[in-house]
């Protein structure tokens, strides 16, 4: 279990594997502005004791991966999409389960048609449709008030050299996504404390991810998914509420979805990992 760079197109990708190479691999990715941080360590670990080969890794301008300037992306978001597949070519892995959180999980259902023979599976936490929906589907509904304020009418952003007041900002931006089940304040403040200090460049960590260009819309929809699909999402998920969990159980051939009570629009905490581990060690047991 050791940090590695992986070179990967035209950047350079932190990564971190855990278990056996050989087993089954699962490779994490994270939401937007997130270092693979988020993907606790006991997470990862717990994953890899039940046989399986676990990978997270940086996204661009997050943890030690390569970052550009603030405001000024060098890349577009189809490159985060890109990027997934070139962290297994840079491990020599052909195939792997994917489980992606929020933009992850967007990123995970892109690959699931557009690169079927490299995903075992997907697994897609606290995320929405990223493809074309059956026609006539029922619209989804936005985000809670709160979380369309921080988007419209967010607060002046800190120094983000400014260590205290930047985690004060990372910590509380947290809170306003989290339902009542999340992690407490003083894991929080630690989380980020360690993403912090891993960060090459915070500003664009915090910047960049949220004004990509989109590219091209992914080729497909929901019912070109054929690979299995396991649904995570909580009920108090305030960015994509659950009904947008429901959509995607319903709407991917034969996927299942498992609701996570009183969680919100983050990474699963630890009170539902008894129901989240065991859901996605079942998942991904074959190859």
């Amino acid at each position: 279990m050791a940090e590695r760079m992986l070179p990967v197109g035209d950047a350079t990708l932190c990564a971190e594997t855990f278990g056996t190479a050989g087993d089954p691999a699962v490779l994490l990715l994270g939401g937007a502005a997130s270092s693979m941080d988020f993907w606790e360590t006991d997470f990862c670990a717990s994953l890899a004791e039940a046989g399986r080969f676990v990978i997270r890794y940086d996204n661009r301008d997050t943890g030690r991966s390569t970052n550009y300037p603030a405001g000024e992306p060098g890349y577009t978001g189809a490159a985060l999409t890109s990027d997934a597949i070139g962290v297994l070519d840079a491990l020599g892995i052909g195939r792997a389960h994917l489980v992606g959180v929020s933009m992850g999980g967007g990123v995970s259902q892109e690959l699931a048609v557009t690169h079927p023979d490299r995903v075992a599976s997907i697994t897609v936490i606290a995320t929405s449709p990223a493809l074309a929906r059956p026609a006539g589907a029922a619209p989804l509904p936005p985000p809670a008030e709160r979380i369309q304020a921080l988007f419209t009418a967010a607060p002046p952003a800190p120094d983000w050299t400014d260590r205290a007041a930047a985690i004060d900002r990372l910590v509380a931006d947290l809170a306003i996504f989290a339902g009542p089940v999340t992690i407490s304040p003083a894991e929080a403040r630690q989380l980020v404390s360690h993403a912090y200090d891993r960060t090459i460049d915070v500003a664009a960590s915090q910047t960049n991810h949220w004004i990509l260009e989109g590219g091209q819309p992914a080729p497909g929809g929901l019912a070109d998914i054929t690979v299995p699909t396991l649904v995570l999402h909580g009920t108090d998920d305030p960015f994509f509420p659950f009904p947008h969990g429901e959509a995607l159980a319903r709407e991917i051939p034969g996927a299942r979805l498992v609701p996570m009570p009183g969680v919100g629009h983050e990474y699963p905490p630890r009170q539902v990992w008894p129901t989240v581990l065991p859901a996605i060690i079942a998942h991904t047991g074959g190859q």
